[in-house]
């Protein structure tokens, strides 16, 4: 039963994980399933739910998170978060063009 449990836990721990960062989207923004492109003063979340990521962004202090078009991918191992955090962050973070 321990064993249970603590596997139980484990999967709630890593269903509430995720990063957030601030971004300046580049030309042409970023493309969300929900609203198509967003522009401008971003915050990204990147998203663990078991062993699913899915990248979101919102406008800086908005309350609506949109899914990035293509953000949604299985990670073999949760210390993942981290790394797919830092790429997609780099990707899509352009302050300057």
């Amino acid at each position: 039963m321990r064993g249970a449990a603590n596997a139980a836990a484990a999967a709630a721990t890593a269903a509430a994980e995720a990063r957030t960062a601030d971004l300046v989207a580049g030309p042409g923004g970023v493309m969300t399933d929900e609203v198509g492109v967003v522009t401008g003063d971003l915050t990204l979340k990147t998203e663990l739910a078991g062993d699913t990521v899915t990248l979101r962004v919102q406008y800086k202090d908005a309350d609506e998170w949109y899914v990035v078009t293509g953000g949604t991918t299985k990670l073999q191992h949760p210390a993942d978060l981290d790394a797919v955090h830092a790429v997609a962050l780099a990707l899509l973070n352009r302050p300057e063009g």
